[in-house]
């Protein structure tokens, strides 16, 4: 039986989401037993939110055999642009079309809940027509919600547009260029996903790049963590702290990790003060955001 988690209105969608979100990026040691054991894990944490993309080719394949079954209990986001194996994104109307029915079959169901557009430039969306090929797609019930994954300096100017229905960002307390414009992006009525919430991971327990964690450090966030609480956590529930954000897409093929971070969810946000004291010593260790215009 499902848990329960924390949940948020996904923006103008109305998706009640789940505040702790499902990463399925591929991971290079997936069996289908492993995965089968982990993305069953997720569902009976309670987590209804899964992100998947045409170029997670045995993500979508895992999902499609393993838990499409258990369709219902979950919303299913995909992306495309992207082109098998990769590395690679062709942004015309075509593409976009090849990868839909490709992500459909592949995922064994008629629609998806949300496209994603795998980030392009505002040029390369303009010059590729992908806002009317998602609008097709909606028009033909094949796609239920359309959205961006984006950075800056593109994501002004998608937001700018008002076409899009939920924006994929990243952010975490050791990358926070983007703080000022989720909240943006929030009070525009778009629902926000983020992806790098934890980043990656502590080095050596998880994937998150060793130059990058230095931060925690150099900003002396360890004695602002409760006892009990690893650096992950406490940088997941910094992240759940703002109040733009409305769900966290993290992956993990450890089930320990899984459980480690609903249950930090399930903790809450941080307390206000401990919140502030940490976006002060981010600050002055040169973890600063970028102003939104």
């Amino acid at each position: 039986m499902s848990q329960s988690l924390p949940t948020a209105v996904l923006g103008r969608t109305n998706l009640n989401v789940t505040r702790l979100g499902w990463g399925a990026a591929p991971r290079r040691v997936w069996t289908e037993e492993r995965a089968e054991s982990i993305f069953n894990q997720v569902l009976d944490a309670g987590i209804n939110y899964v992100d998947t993309a045409n170029d997670y080719e045995r993500s979508e394949e895992f999902i499609g055999k393993l838990i499409s079954h258990r369709r219902d209990e979950f919303y299913l986001a995909s992306k495309c642009g992207c082109v098998p194996g990769g590395g690679v994104h062709v942004w015309t109307e075509e593409n976009a079309f090849r990868a839909l029915h490709e992500s459909l079959g592949r995922l064994k169901t008629d629609y998806l809940d949300l496209m994603q557009l795998h980030n392009p430039t505002a040029d390369e969306c303009e010059r590729g027509g992908l806002v009317g090929a998602l609008n097709k797609m909606r028009d033909q019930g094949k796609v239920r919600w359309i959205g961006v994954s984006t950075t800056l300096p593109d994501l002004p100017t998608f937001l700018e547009w008002g076409v899009f229905d939920v924006f994929q960002i990243p952010y975490s307390a050791l990358q926070r260029e983007h703080e000022e414009w989720i909240g943006k992006v929030a009070e525009s009525g778009i629902g926000t996903v983020i992806r790098g919430g934890v980043a990656l991971g502590e080095p050596g327990q998880g994937l998150g790049d060793p130059e990058r964690w230095k931060g925690f450090d150099g900003a002396n966030l360890d004695d602002l963590r409760e006892a009990d609480e690893s650096r992950s956590a406490f940088l997941l529930r910094f992240t759940l702290t703002h109040s733009g954000i409305h769900t966290i897409i993290v992956g993990t093929q450890n089930p320990a990790h899984l459980s480690e971070n609903v249950s930090a969810v399930n903790r809450g946000p941080l307390p206000a003060d401990v919140y502030e004291e940490a976006k002060r010593r981010l600050d002055a260790a040169g973890f600063a955001t970028a102003a939104a215009g």
